[in-house]
């Protein structure tokens, strides 16, 4: 199995490389479940810019997995659900539903307005995280034990789960 190559992706019209906890947490949490991020980058929260990005990094060949933070609300300028949704080839329903059920026994039924998403784009795993640090910390807890088995059935290396 090779490695799984990262990229992080904060989106946020707010914070910045300087101030930017979820993003500094989602790395961190990724590195201790054994995983490198290759780049680590902020943006903005326009849906444009975010589409361009996700399919930028999933066609260069060196990212195997993108994961953003940020933007999966439901307030006017939350479009990342949209933007990362509007490229996907496949949608992978489960990781929302599972998010939002975890979510619940956190914070209850403000988990119903978490619109986390995950899907595959040309051989790469997309995965849209909310922007808190907490929502972070379930994310990688979900997709650290699957993720490299993700990674290798999105880029055809396997065919079926062990």
């Amino acid at each position: 199995m090779s490695a799984v190559r990262i990229l992080a992706v904060t989106v946020s019209d707010t914070r910045n490389e300087n101030d930017d906890e979820s993003g500094d947490r989602l790395v961190a949490l990724l590195g201790e479940a054994g995983f490198e991020v290759k780049r680590h980058r902020p943006i903005t929260d326009d849906v444009d810019i975010i589409a361009d990005l996700v399919r930028s990094a999933a066609s260069d060949g060196a990212i195997d997995v993108i994961i953003l933070t940020g933007g999966t609300g439901i307030t006017p300028r939350d479009v990342t659900p949209e933007a990362v949704e509007s490229v996907l080839e496949k949608k992978l329903e489960g990781f929302g539903e599972e998010f939002r059920r975890r979510s619940w026994d956190q914070i209850g039924p403000r988990a119903m307005l978490s619109r986390a998403t995950a899907g595959v784009l040309r051989g790469s795993v997309v995965v849209s995280l909310p922007g808190s640090t907490k929502a972070v910390e379930l994310g990688v807890a979900l997709l650290a034990p699957v993720l490299s088995h993700m990674v290798d059935l999105a880029t055809g290396r396997a065919t079926r789960h062990p």
